[in-house]
């Protein structure tokens, strides 16, 4: 039976799934487009923000199409910690990645296995010619990697290509290691900046959560004259509308606009929370066609456990304790300080003081687990958006549990 297209889903919250419909994203795509005009790269680009703010989504789903369209080769992953190990990992991924676009051109080689001239024969430059290559040129990893690249930049150009872009996700795991003796984030900036120089047009693209500019400003104070920071945040209300409206246009189903309301409100603007709250709520609506209102307390409950909870669940008592007075700061949402926390944590029945080195000895911890951030010299955000939020609910729900055991 073919299926009723006016009655599918068409919101998607996840890990990167493209929206049906990127809403309120025109000036920073525009933006991106004018990197790609550089005729000499002398900035790159980071794309930041909380989670859920839709970074990947952009980056796949725009920024990818607009600089393929302008004659950029696409290539990159997403980065792990093990590509920073070590500076021959890094290497290596950069390697892996460029041999997709490489794999497919060839230069005549005439030489035999024994070193005797022979006929030209084409020599494919997939992954295990380019690391042959790299491993034969002298000097320190960066030398070589500079000398492989600039040789790939060569048959690129050979090939009428625009540009190549080197668009990498989740790079705020990047790192030196120097107990290790390993700077493969130095090697990065290094060698870019200096093919760059050279006039080769590769332009990177990193994006990832707040902490990365400063890890790269860190390993080299240059990476500030390198890259733009486009910062990511919440959706303005009306391009949070679109975002709830446009993909129900022909559907059987439609948001009022006390729901539309309603969903800017929870959602706060957050493009991935839009999508999770349409989703539930026009599942919801097709099993109830005559219901009016959003079950907007079994939806929030339900993003609690499947957004939330994992990230609570790993932390300790105490260090939910320090979550706690930070949610109740107002100003959570946006910054604090450590003073911020000690003073509140004297007004919260229940909680045992925290001292000033209390804090600053557990804050490192908290932006490890990825659920605070460093914003500026004393002040510090959460990593995950409306995080605030959900601790507060957590509280009122302990609250109400404790209440009902005290009755009986």
């Amino acid at each position: 039976m073919a299926q009723d297209k006016s009655a599918v889903n068409p919101f998607s919250p996840g890990a990167g799934h493209p929206p049906p419909f990127l809403a309120g994203r025109d000036q920073e795509v525009s933006d991106f487009s004018k990197f790609l005009d550089q005729d000499t790269v002398m900035r790159n680009v980071i794309l930041t923000g909380l989670r859920g703010t839709g970074k990947t989504v952009l980056m796949d789903g725009k920024y990818k199409p607009e600089a393929q369209s302008k004659g950029w080769v696409w290539v990159g992953s997403d980065f792990s910690e093990s590509s920073f190990l070590s500076e021959n990992k890094l290497c290596k991924r950069l390697l892996t990645d460029i041999s997709v676009f490489t794999s497919n051109a060839t230069i005549p080689t005439s030489y035999g296995t024994l070193g005797f001239a022979s006929e030209p024969t084409p020599q494919r430059l997939d992954f295990n010619f380019l690391w042959q290559f790299f491993e034969a040129q002298p000097g320190l990893t960066a030398d070589k990697l500079k000398s492989t690249l600039e040789f790939v930049w060569k048959v690129a150009e050979a090939r009428s290509v625009r540009g190549i872009v080197f668009a990498y996700d989740e790079a705020q795991v990047v790192q030196d290691r120097e107990s290790k003796e390993e700077y493969p984030l130095a090697v990065l900036l290094e060698t870019f900046q200096s093919l760059q120089r050279k006039g080769c047009r590769y332009l990177i693209l990193l994006t990832g959560l707040p902490t990365l500019f400063p890890k790269l400003v860190e390993s080299r104070t240059y990476a500030e004259r390198m890259f733009t920071i486009q910062e990511l945040g919440r959706l303005n209300p009306d391009a949070s509308r679109e975002a709830i409206t446009v993909p129900t246009k022909g559907s059987r189903f439609t948001f009022t606009e006390h729901g539309i309301n309603q969903i800017i409100k929870t959602s706060d603007g957050y493009p991935y929370f839009i999508q999770f709250i349409c989703r539930e709520t026009f599942d919801h609506l097709k099993v109830n066609p005559q219901e009016l209102s959003i079950p907007i307390d079994s939806i929030t409950r339900k993003l609690d456990s499947d957004f939330f909870a994992g990230r609570w669940e790993t932390l300790t008592d105490r260090q939910r304790d320090l979550l706690y007075c930070v949610a109740k700061l107002p100003e959570s949402e946006n910054e604090f300080s450590i003073g911020d926390v000690v003073d509140v944590s004297k007004s919260i029945p229940g909680i045992k003081r925290f001292t000033p080195g209390d804090v600053s000895q557990m804050l490192p911890r908290m932006i490890d687990k990825g659920l605070v951030y460093k914003n500026r010299l004393g002040k510090y955000c959460f990593s995950v958006p409306l995080f605030g939020r959900f601790i507060q609910r957590k509280l009122e729900r302990k609250d109400q549990q404790q209440t009902l055991f005290d009755a009986d």
